[in-house]
């Protein structure tokens, strides 16, 4: 038998293990279960209560569960997630968004996206889909509007009404602004004439705006310290403005722990971005 035949039995192996746990994760009944066991251990009797199921129907689904290495029981008759089972519990936030965002993402992708950041896909996954330009702007304009401790942003191009809002606002409180812009960036003519007066070099002088300068924005986010809007682009490579995901914060609520994974999402992305971003080259922007 060659390496080959070998590596093709071994890959089946691995996926008739993978085909398993599918199965068993493909029951509605079998995923209220295992969501309700994240936050504590539950028994038989109080299961079948909070999904209002039967005990019989209880009763089997937790012995498939417990079959697929996905839950344990201990002696007391509790069941809970095991370690298989925890770290599954953490995938399914992924297949729900994409899931949900079938369509959209039938005609966008991640482009470039390190992997790092589609394995963490399920982080977006109570997000809010804006739907069109407008809307979308109108939302970085709330954003900046709200803002009190920074705004970071890595978008396409620069239109006017966004530069004046973010600069009003960066004047007005003191609050640090860091962008970061693809070479040959759009920016409006009137752009130019617009910092010059209201005496942008002084900002980028004092270090209450950076910004850096990238091969290209694909991926384009948008955040302050209570929101988030990340835009993904169109299969053509393009960053589509024409819609965004959008999460928000409540930073007084320890337990807003899905919307603080949508909002680390988005700030680590931006980070990483700045990073491996270029100094800045005022050169490579393109009026129109």
């Amino acid at each position: 038998m060659n390496a080959t035949v070998i590596a093709m039995e071994g890959t089946e192996t691995v996926f008739e293990d993978a085909e398993k746990t599918f199965i068993e994760l493909s029951n509605s009944q079998r995923l209220q279960i295992i969501n309700a066991l994240i936050s504590s251990k539950m028994n038989l009797t109080l299961i079948a209560k909070h999904l209002g199921i039967t005990m019989q129907e209880a009763h089997r689904n937790f012995n498939r569960l417990m079959e697929a290495g996905i839950v344990s029981k201990d002696s007391n008759g509790a069941y809970s997630l095991t370690t298989f089972g925890n770290t599954i519990v953490t995938q399914i936030p992924s297949i729900s968004f994409l899931s949900k965002n079938k369509a959209y993402f039938s005609d966008h992708y991640f482009a470039d996206l390190p992997m790092k950041f589609v394995q963490r896909i399920g982080s977006l996954d109570n997000s809010t889909f804006v739907q069109g330009l407008v809307a979308v702007i109108e939302e970085i304009k709330e954003m900046y509007r709200h803002s009190e401790e920074f705004i970071y942003g890595m978008i396409p191009q620069v239109p006017l009404d966004l530069m004046e809002v973010a600069v009003k606002v960066v004047k007005d409180r003191n609050i640090s602004f860091n962008y970061i812009l693809p070479k040959n960036a759009a920016i409006p003519k009137r752009g130019k004439d617009f910092l010059n007066d209201i005496n942008f070099h002084d900002l980028l002088k004092n270090g209450l705006v950076e910004r850096k300068m990238t091969e290209e924005v694909k991926v384009s986010v948008v955040l302050n310290e209570k929101k988030a809007l990340v835009m993904f682009p169109s299969i053509k490579g393009e960053t589509d403005m024409n819609g965004a995901f959008l999460g928000s914060i409540n930073r007084n609520d320890d337990n807003d722990n899905n919307n603080m994974l949508f909002h680390e999402w988005c700030l680590d992305y931006f980070r990483y971005c700045w990073l491996r971003s270029r100094p800045f080259d005022n050169t490579k922007l393109r009026e129109v």
